[in-house]
């Protein structure tokens, strides 16, 4: 080798095997300075490439878990009053009830219901008997035990016509039994398939209200200080004025799902929407639903909104080719997009989104007002610009305006000033009225006082359409407001209400959107989307189809802030 290769090299190059340590140590200290820096510089290299190598083999191998920790800050309009699964009336009650109480059955991400209070069930044959058995050791959020009698004692007391709860009416009529400790038994007067999800219901602890009387319930301090049996327990409430303004919610290790991931939640409650908003743009929230954000997520709501016909005010509405017209006219994608800021499903038919039915679809049309016309005058009917009035003379039956009466809600006079923009291109002159919901519902609705109405309708998710549908239902407080009545659609109603089999229910209601949109009792415009804005580093949310904004809550013993990464053979299956 050259004079210039250095001593080192040369020795390793001349010897047939590699020096010893001891021998190898002696050779980097004679070294020369610049040398010895070298060799370190390159030992050092080496070092930080293997610990990289390793560290990256790791990384590849290691898969991130939720782990325990974290809180979460959520905002809400309203004050909660009753924390309890019987009383419950207003979005905060509910939200708060969900999260500390649970049922026999839950809701889970993809909408269908699962055991929770509950290990399993069985449906007798006739569909009229139910018995669930209960997990072991489940417990209330104070560490007692939970038994049938807790859930036969919840029941009986929704039946209290005194009580006045909002489940009086879903629980009418059903017969609760404790079979033993562990079983519960619940008999029906006639098969009823929805049942099912009526057992989400929360059960209250039978030790701690049995003593309290129905005039003293709404009044217990365990209205704001609830033991349940849900994912979280109330640690603490904060009140101004006589209304709770914040209520901070712990994980609670009894839940029978497990632990829920998140440490805690923490309710602030607004007075308006407006400070609602402005709370989650200062980040003095994390989290609240409807409240536009940069990140949120969605859902379909199960609610369907209309233009709903009542013939028996104007005949002119019995007039198939009449209500057909005036609904192909509406450019359902232009409210949605213009008016509801795109937050919507344009539908044709009652079947809500999101469940097992596929929506008629909305037709295509380069013209909707002069289809809307072809309709009307291939029926007989011709229009009278002067006058502006559609007449058909062999009918002896004009259309010469149209009085639509809604909620004096933004959302439902937008829409409604949208409609009548459509329907006067039609030629027909257009009255708006609007109503408070109190008074649209008391002195408009139940005595059927309209011709045209603006409004929704809250389906179940177990999508039963009976109470909207069916022809006895055409009077109040029956739900049918379009007056509507078909012999078809009453069986359908009725076979879907009564069949055992999922596959049986989703074809009869499949029948009833495709025959009720092609009878156009309603003008059908759109089901709303449900929004939930949510920090980026939340994981683990599943939104169902949103009945009532507590179903955001379904997976929430399943979110997560925080990350463990383990060795995939740790990980339980």
């Amino acid at each position: 080798m050259d004079s210039g290769t250095p001593v080192w090299i040369e020795e390793l190059t001349r010897s047939r095997t590699l020096p010893g340590l001891g021998r190898f140590s002696f050779h980097i200290e004679n070294l020369p300075a610049g040398d010895r820096v070298l060799l370190g510089f390159f030992g050092l290299l080496v070092a930080i490439a293997s610990i990289s190598g390793v560290y990256k083999l790791e990384k590849s191998l290691l898969i991130l878990t939720p782990a325990y920790g974290g809180t979460l800050v959520e905002g809400a309009v309203g004050s909660p009053q009753f924390m309890n699964p019987l009383l419950a009336i207003s979005d905060a009650d509910r939200d708060l009830t969900t999260l500390t109480y649970a049922g026999l059955m839950g809701l889970s991400g993809d909408g269908s219901l699962i055991p929770v209070v509950a290990e399993s069930y069985n449906i007798s044959e006739d569909g009229k008997t139910y018995v669930f058995t209960l997990r072991n050791g489940v417990k209330f959020s104070d560490g007692t035990p939970l038994t049938s009698a807790d859930i036969v004692f919840t029941v009986e007391k929704a039946q209290d016509s005194a009580l006045k709860s909002p489940e009086y009416a879903a629980w009418s009529g059903v017969r609760a039994e404790a079979v033993d400790s562990q079983t519960v038994r619940f008999t029906l007067a006639k098969p009823y398939a929805p049942f099912l999800g009526l057992t989400t219901l929360g059960i209250l602890p039978s030790r701690l209200w049995q003593n309290i009387s129905t005039e003293q319930f709404p009044f217990s301090p365990l209205e704001i200080n609830p033991v349940g049996e849900g994912p979280f327990k109330v640690s603490s409430v904060t009140k101004d004025a006589g209304l709770i303004r914040s209520v901070t919610l712990v994980a609670n290790p009894n839940y029978p799902l497990g632990r829920p991931y998140l440490d805690s939640i923490r309710f602030n409650f607004y007075t308006s929407s407006e400070d609602l908003a402005s709370a989650l743009r200062s980040g003095e929230i994390e989290s609240a639903y409807d409240t536009p954000s940069a990140h949120e997520l969605k859902a379909p709501y199960a609610r369907v909104f209309g233009v709903f016909w009542n013939p028996n005010q104007k005949q002119v509405y019995s007039r198939l080719e009449v209500r057909k017209a005036l609904s192909i006219a509406l450019d359902r994608q232009s409210i949605v997009d213009t008016v509801l800021g795109g937050y919507a499903t344009p539908l044709m038919g009652p079947v809500p989104p999101g469940g097992s039915v596929t929506q008629v679809a909305v037709p295509e049309s380069s013209d909707r007002i002069k289809d809307a016309a072809a309709i009307l005058t291939t029926a007989g009917w011709s229009y009278d610009g002067t006058a502006r009035v559609w007449k058909n003379a062999g009918a002896k039956q004009t259309l010469d305006s149209i009085t639509l009466r809604t909620s004096n809600v933004a959302e439902l006079k937008n829409v409604a000033t949208a409609v009548k923009a459509t329907w006067e291109k039609l030629g027909i002159p257009v009255t708006i009225e609007l109503y408070e919901p109190g008074d649209l519902s008391q002195n408009v609705i139940r005595p059927r006082s309209y011709e045209a109405l603006l409004y929704g309708m809250v389906i179940g998710r177990d999508q039963d359409l009976y109470a909207f549908w069916d022809s006895q239902e055409r009077n109040d407080p029956g739900l049918n407001i379009a007056l509507y009545a078909n012999k078809t659609v009453d069986a359908l109603l009725e076979g879907a209400r009564v069949s055992s089999l999922e596959s049986t229910r989703t074809d009869d209601l499949q029948n009833v959107e495709n025959t009720v949109a092609a009878d156009y009792p309603a003008a059908f415009l759109y089901a709303p989307n449900f929004t939930y804005s949510v920090p980026q580093d939340l994981r683990g949310i599943e939104l169902p189809q949103v009945v009532l904004p507590a179903d955001r809550f379904a997976t929430v013993a399943m979110w997560y802030r925080s990350t463990d990464a383990v060795w995939p053979f740790f990980i339980k299956k």
